[in-house]
């Protein structure tokens, strides 16, 4: 084992004792850690050539455990005797002052930068010291804003303004405090950094993206600080409109997505790496309330599409989002999308159909200006899919799908442009394809059900020779039988395990055959 391993053994035995002394058994550890560092030079540079099985030096350990005086003094003395251990990095990348600061040791953290700023040499090295990064881009200011401590953010934005602006294309502390809640040291960074900070965040989001997850009050201060954050997308393509757009109850004005609206409208028409605008994810989620604060804004957003050509009526059909379809038939100003093809040729009607809503497709053949006879790319019309979608083997006039095919053909909905024969061949080959989809599924709950049967059979037919009550022993009369024999809740018994055992087996054999 490495020879720096002895102050880290000797610092953890001495942290294990319990909280009524650990104050003292820390100071004395911090003693013997002193008086380990202060042996004659030669073993003493042995040992701050070593590390820890994390891979952490003398140093490291030293910073970690404490910030007693004892403690800095130690820091002192392993600085003198070996000085690069300041930027020392151990397997995670992490330097002492990364370790302290994770610690929450606020006189060590103090105490090393002091170091960095040595007055002997007139070397100040305090900028290089809190800007190093570890394996994770992360400088010490970021283990203090995870750990919640606002005296240590302040002691290193104080030593260096520009340290909340790193890294530069990871996560930034500011990003890290917003995804805590954290509004002070949110504050702190912000004031302390004079505006010259970094607001990027993890998989190409920024803080407003965090901002928009946390709450009114945090998206207010971004907005307020950088409106320009509304037009960044993330690795997605999204915007924080997007993020706000899938929230709920985000119509009322002061919402989250009415704050991030306000501040650029124009983030409406910015699609994501799916095409999909604000007011399609709105649409999937089936926010209604946003949907219809997005058209207030814009009312021309109605008609945008994504990749696949769909407008919100699509996905809101395609989602079975029956408030938004219903509310969409009966806006006078939406006339114009009732009818607009995505890339496969299907109308909002020919989705509803799909979806097999009868509640959508109401609401959509109720509005007259729902062209009823459209062709999809396949000369599919909504009579046609209404076929489709009645299960074989069903002939109840109340299920939905029928009740839609009954509809469309009351109102003279047509067929498509396809041969009468190739349409029942289709139609042939689509049931005999969901007739072994419906087998398929059956065939799991059936096993069960052979399974509950035949274990209530056994059951019920065991009972006969475990009687509730036992047997008269033979020396008395009639031994042998029943002891509760003639009672009436015995015979309600046997009668009842009767029909359980032959329903059971008749069940068994239904199944079977």
């Amino acid at each position: 084992m490495n020879s720096s391993t002895n102050i880290h053994d000797l610092l953890t035995a001495y942290g294990s004792h319990s909280c009524s002394d650990k104050g003292a058994s820390m100071q004395k550890a911090s003693d013997d850690v002193e008086a380990l560092l202060n042996l004659p030079s030669g073993s003493t540079v042995s040992l701050l050539d070593g590390v820890t099985i994390e891979g952490g030096t003398a140093l490291h350990v030293v910073a970690t455990y404490g910030e007693s005086d004892g403690f800095l003094r130690s820091a002192d003395i392993i600085h003198s005797k070996a000085n690069h251990l300041l930027f020392a990095h151990n397997k995670n990348g992490d330097t002492p002052l990364h370790c302290a600061a994770r610690a929450g040791m606020s006189r060590m953290v103090r105490h090393l930068i002091t170091l960095a700023r040595d007055e002997n040499t007139g070397v100040n090295r305090v900028k290089e010291l809190l800007e190093v990064e570890n394996s994770l881009k992360e400088t010490a200011l970021h283990q203090a804003v995870r750990i919640v401590n606002n005296d240590i953010v302040k002691l290193l934005m104080e030593e260096n303004s520009e340290l909340a602006s790193f890294p530069k294309d990871g996560t930034s502390p500011l990003y890290l405090a917003i995804l805590l809640e954290e509004d002070i040291i949110v504050e702190t960074l912000y004031n302390a950094s004079h505006m010259k900070l970094s607001y990027s965040g993890q998989n190409g989001q920024n803080a407003l993206h965090a901002a928009v997850l946390r709450g009114t009050e945090l998206t207010k201060k971004l907005l307020e600080w950088n409106s320009d954050l509304t037009t960044q997308r993330d690795e997605n393509g999204s915007t924080p409109l997007h993020f706000a757009a899938a929230l709920a109850q985000q119509s009322q004005r002061g919402s989250i997505c009415w704050q991030v609206l306000e501040a650029n409208s124009a983030a409406l028409y910015q699609s994501d790496c799916n095409g999909l605008f604000p007011i399609h994810v709105a649409a999937s989620v089936g926010e209604s309330g946003t949907i219809t604060m997005f058209l207030n804004k814009s009312p021309s957003s109605a008609g945008l599409q994504d990749s696949m050509g769909r407008t919100f009526l699509h996905v809101a059909a395609e989602k079975r989002k029956v408030r938004i379809v219903s509310s969409a038939c009966r806006n006078r100003s939406l006339l114009w999308i009732l009818n607009i093809q995505d890339n496969d040729g299907n109308t909002a009607l020919h989705l509803a159909i799909q979806a097999r809503s009868l509640r959508m497709f109401c609401a959509l053949l109720g509005n007259r200006h729902t062209h009823l006879n459209l062709s999809n790319n396949i000369g599919q019309t909504p009579l046609d899919i209404s076929l489709y979608g009645i299960p074989p083997g069903i002939f109840d006039d109340q299920i939905s799908e029928a009740k839609i095919h009954f509809a469309l053909t009351v109102v003279n909905a047509r067929s498509g442009g396809s041969r009468r024969d190739h349409f029942e061949e289709n139609y042939t080959r689509q049931l005999k394809y969901d007739e072994t989809e419906q087998l398929e599924k059956a065939k799991e709950p059936t096993q069960t059900l052979c399974i509950g049967v035949a274990l209530v059979a056994t059951a019920t037919f065991t009972v006969t020779f475990a009687l509730p009550g036992g047997y008269k022993a033979d020396e008395h009369i009639n031994g042998g039988t029943p002891t509760l024999a003639g009672r009436y809740a015995f015979d309600a018994f046997i009668i009842a395990s009767t029909f359980s055992f032959v329903l059971s087996v008749m069940a068994m054999v239904c199944t079977w055959c």
